[in-house]
């Protein structure tokens, strides 16, 4: 199993751990939903940050490696021109 499927279910059954909680625990149904979706929203801002940050890497890496060819290709090219 890779890390993102690892983490994904993690974060489901901490998820669903958190909700089947606060369905149980006593307490009135109003303060229960508020409940649940203070920490629907917490969790989707935990996923989009992370998401966020991997897309910045994926695309630093991806630019990084499109640098490498064109900066070789324009040192042959300097090379074979001498």
């Amino acid at each position: 199993m890779n890390n993102g499927k690892a983490i994904l279910a993690v974060l489901a059954g901490v998820t669903a751990g958190a909700v089947f909680g606060m369905l149980f625990a006593p307490g009135k149904g109003r303060s229960t939903r508020e409940k649940i979706a203070k920490k629907g929203e917490d969790l989707a801002d935990a996923l989009n940050d992370k998401i966020d940050r991997k897309f910045e890497e994926l695309l630093t890496s991806f630019t990084s490696n499109l640098k490498e060819p064109v900066k070789n290709s324009s040192q042959t090219e300097k090379n074979e021109s001498v």
